[in-house]
């Protein structure tokens, strides 16, 4: 492997601690629609279902808890496959940062 190549892959893997900074804008147009339902919801529980009945898509979920936006609450003993998810914190800080940006 190329000496450059060798320093990036230290340089990325000595960094795995930090937390990867969360940004709005860096969200799709699905993950920020879904999100923007936990902060009107109690604990910032997160739908299973869309507006029109539609089950969100596993996909959109993974990312966002991939990203850090949405963390996963608990088990349903009734449907398994279903992932029950909450906010993080760092996104309701995100999210209610974006709000206010938006009104000024």
């Amino acid at each position: 492997m190329p000496e450059s190549k060798k320093n990036n892959v230290a340089e990325a893997n000595s960094g795995s601690d930090v937390q990867p900074t969360l940004k709005v804008g860096n969200l799709t147009a699905a993950q920020k629609r879904w999100l923007k339902k936990g902060l009107e919801q109690p604990g910032g529980k997160l739908p299973l279902f869309d507006e029109n009945g539609r089950e969100i898509p596993a996909r959109t979920i993974r990312a966002c808890i991939d990203a850090g936006w949405a963390e996963p609450w608990f088990s349903n003993p009734i449907k398994p496959d279903w992932l029950v998810c909450k906010l993080t914190p760092a996104a309701f800080d995100a999210l209610a940062a974006r709000r206010i940006r938006k009104k000024s």
